[in-house]
């Protein structure tokens, strides 16, 4: 499958609506993985767990994480992330960064709503993280546009040798 583009990737991360999904380490090793709304901030991914939340816990503890964000409609563009979280403010310093919390909110509750739910959900605490793009293992892919080749619609390792699109 054709990667993005590092603008395509950019301007897949910007559209709004479109959910993260996180995977943590739980306490006994297995993983847990919840969709989260996100925001890309320069070259981070920037999430909001809040106060009681298991996968919060899980990355005071380790840190390691695997992020997913793609699509449901044609091209079924995807990006995919392992890498460290880091803390940017903990819970309880959530008026330093409510600008950023009500951009978050504004890419997925419409404009006329989103101030009432930030409003409605100020006091409950939350943590900012970071993910980087950069030093972490990322990979990106969409399906083939018209004018490319079909055989792109998976990488070439899938192909039965011998089969039709293996030969291409």
């Amino acid at each position: 499958m054709p990667a993005l583009t590092r603008d395509e990737r950019d301007a897949f991360l910007e559209q709004p609506g479109i959910l993260c999904r996180i995977a943590t380490i739980r306490p006994n090793g297995a993983p847990m993985v919840t969709p989260i709304w996100f925001l890309r901030d320069g070259d981070n991914i920037l999430v909001t767990p809040r106060k009681e939340s298991s996968w919060l816990a899980n990355l005071r503890r380790d840190p390691r994480v695997a992020i997913t964000i793609d699509e449901e409609a044609l091209p079924y563009r995807k990006l995919t992330v392992e890498g460290t979280a880091r803390i940017l403010f903990d819970v309880g310093h959530d008026a330093e960064w409510r600008d950023t919390y009500r951009r978050i909110a504004c890419r997925y509750v419409p404009a006329e709503g989103a101030e009432h739910y930030i409003q409605e959900t100020i006091d409950q605490p939350r943590a900012l993280l970071a993910i980087p793009l950069t030093g972490s293992k990322t990979a990106t892919w969409r399906m083939p546009l018209a004018d490319e080749e079909y055989s792109g619609i998976w990488h070439q390792r899938y192909y039965v040798p011998g089969s039709k699109l293996a030969d291409h």
